[in-house]
């Protein structure tokens, strides 16, 4: 893919390089910052953009729009103004769940399985494509995680959204497959690149982003179930990593089988509740229309994410995301199709068979996506819409149904007020773990914020030691629109205190079933949110004694 391809902003390794490279006129920005005055008293971005035309090319950008507001500010001819930025940048939904996401693609490495559904791109790790969105810009970069991660950042900080809470997300194929001096590389440039600084070390890095202008707030791998062990989980830790994407596409033997999957049910049940009580989040990857499957044993496998442990599931995931098989040329499930074994979903099938699973998601979980953006181009046959989300929602419409999970509940961008919010605790048993979901809702049932509490079965048998006899907080979230760290804004959800009090209430119930002390989980950039929260520092998890809470 040639260079001149990407936008400037994804080039450039800084704001002022960004800057440098906009080709705006002297015109351009002087009737942006006429419009952005106009937009500050309380004009209509939209309408104020189409009522300035550009003689004979168009409108002004929001890309303009925020460069102008970014010279106003640095002149002193407009004073700092966070609602008004939040009215010009691009897109602002990327951020109102409450970080910024950074997606970086690891280099290409063998992988161990050999799943009949996934391409393979020599260029590519495994399962990826050179121009898928996200893809396309490792491949750009030559797979380098600073310039990947620099680059994301730049694009970000050009149009306007915050960039001081940082979720890194390491995409690429099976993470653990990779040899551990990789890992460590990998994981200390992209600190370097949200440092925006060189270190000796990984752990220098991480020292440095305890305080940096970027601080990483959770770091997600994605990998097999079948490569974690404690010791793997261990070094997990060392690198800082909080969220674990884990492939289980199947809860069926005989349709895991013949897609070539290397773990059964069983087996995968007990890598997950090994992740789940060292305290990592745990983000499934399901996938309907496998080879062997149906749209009745689609619907059957989904409901064994939420059965109990008595049933012989526990699952339970955090998040998921749903992945329906596309079938692509050079992958063993497109000779299957050749051949007469295999036939896609017609897009009617699949849209009824989503509206139907969507609603019965727990409401302690995440939807991320219900599809995997491959360019149509690359799919023989099936679904290619990527629009599927929306037709989804129109179908549970059609039907009275809606989902409750956290994406379809989270406020996003609307005001609330903390006297309004209820905390209600959901409790839930999952493989070896009683599971507390601790979440302030609104009076329409909005989410501004939760808690994952978990309380091992059996907690003097932690994966890893230093857990022992632990109660573990395994995440908090606060909902909203991203805002720097240290800062308010009327109505929004963030730094109003909401985070303390679910800390507040999860070492409580910890206390009340006789834990002594309880861990949390903590990103590199939250360590100091957590001490200045009475916690202490360990080996790999940070602590608090709560053995005096009556």
């Amino acid at each position: 893919m040639p260079d001149d391809t990407a936008p400037s902003y994804y080039k450039a390794r800084s704001v002022e390089e960004w800057k440098a490279s906009r080709r705006d006129s002297p015109e351009d920005i002087v009737m942006a910052k006429k419009m952005l005055i106009q937009i500050r008293d309380g004009a209509d971005v939209f309408k104020t953009i189409r009522k300035n035309p550009l003689p004979n090319r168009g409108n002004i950008s929001k890309y303009t729009l925020v460069l102008a507001y970014h010279q106003m500010v640095e002149a002193g001819e407009l004073a700092e103004d966070p609602a008004l930025l939040a009215k010009i940048r691009m897109k602002p939904s990327r951020t109102l769940s409450g970080v910024t996401t950074v997606t970086v693609l690891t280099a290409p490495w063998p992988c161990p399985g050999n799943c009949i559904f996934c391409p393979s791109d020599e260029r590519m790790p495994k399962s990826y494509l050179p121009d898928e969105p996200g893809a396309a810009r490792a491949f750009q970069n030559n797979f380098d995680p600073y310039l990947q991660a620099s680059s994301r950042i730049t694009s970000y900080e050009a149009v306007g959204h915050p960039t001081d809470k940082i979720e890194l997300l390491i995409l690429g194929g099976s993470w653990t497959a990779y040899p551990w001096d990789y890992q460590q590389q990998f994981i200390r440039r992209c600190f370097d690149a949200m440092n925006e600084c060189e270190s000796d070390s990984l752990e220098q890095a991480q020292q440095i982003n305890e305080t940096a202008s970027h601080r990483n707030v959770g770091l997600v791998i994605e990998t097999r179930p079948d490569l974690l062990n404690p010791e793997t989980l261990r070094k997990l830790r060392i690198l800082g990593v909080t969220k674990l994407q884990l492939g289980i596409q199947s809860m069926n033997d005989e349709i895991l089988k013949q897609n070539k999957r290397s773990l059964s049910m069983k087996e995968a049940l007990n890598r997950v509740a090994l992740a789940r009580a060292a305290g990592f989040k745990i983000v499934l990857h399901w996938m309907p229309n496998l080879l062997g499957a149906t749209p009745e044993s689609d619907r059957e496998d989904f409901r064994h994410f939420w059965q109990t442990p008595e049933e012989g599931y526990g699952y339970c995931p955090d998040e998921l995301k749903i992945y329906p098989t596309q079938l692509l040329q050079g992958t063993d499930l497109y000779h299957e199709w050749e051949s007469g074994n295999y036939e896609p979903y017609s897009m009617e099938t699949l849209v009824q068979l989503l509206a139907d699973i969507k609603p019965t998601i727990r409401p302690y979980c995440r939807v991320n996506r219900v599809i995997r953006d491959i360019p149509s181009h690359h799919v023989a046959a099936g679904n290619t819409r990527s629009s599927l989300r929306m037709d989804v929602q129109e179908a549970m419409q059609a039907k009275g149904t809606a989902c409750h999970c956290i994406r379809c509940r989270e406020i996003r961008g609307q005001q609330v007020q903390p006297e309004e919010l209820t905390l209600n605790d959901y409790r839930y048993h999952a493989a070896n773990a009683d599971e507390h979901f601790l979440q302030y809702v609104t009076g329409d049932d909005h989410l501004a914020g939760y808690l994952r509490l978990s309380l091992p079965d059996d907690p003097l048998n932690a994966p890893i030691d230093e857990l022992s006899g632990c109660a573990i907080i395994r995440e908090v979230h606060i909902y909203g629109q991203s805002l720097p760290v240290g800062t308010e804004q009327s109505g929004a959800a963030q730094h109003i205190g909401l985070g303390s009090r679910l800390i507040e209430e999860a070492c409580s119930i910890s206390a009340a079933y006789g834990f002594e002390r309880i861990a949390v989980i903590a990103a590199i950039g939250t360590r100091h949110y957590y001490e200045s929260r009475g916690f202490y520092r360990g080996t790999y998890y940070l602590f608090r004694d709560i053995s005096k809470i009556v």
